[in-house]
């Protein structure tokens, strides 16, 4: 019986539907955390995968956060997202998780 193993990384391309060729093709700025390349905002359905997610995130700091939010609102915007939180800070709260400490 031959055993299948999921090619490395096919979580992340099931969900953000690229793949990693494309992923690696879009500019830093296609992305709510540019240094990570995380959360690319490219079309709507990405924009609200990146706001479902944004409390996973990790190795960030809150500072990048802030300008993930403002990102992510921005592409909201422009695609036409309804964002029902004013803020990042809402959706750790949402999720009874609590704000992340620096």
């Amino acid at each position: 019986m031959v055993e299948f193993r999921y090619p490395p990384g096919w979580q992340e391309l099931a969900v953000s539907g690229l793949s990693e060729k494309e992923r690696d093709e879009l500019p830093e700025s296609a992305f709510a955390f540019p240094r990570e390349r995380k959360e690319p905002l490219i079309d709507a359905r990405h924009v609200q995968e990146a706001i479902a997610r944004f409390d996973q995130v990790q190795g960030v700091t809150n500072k990048e956060r802030d300008e993930a939010w403002r990102r992510i609102q921005q592409a909201a915007k422009k695609f036409d997202v309804e964002l029902n939180e004013k803020n990042w800070h809402e959706l750790f709260t949402r999720n009874g998780r609590s704000l992340p400490k620096e």
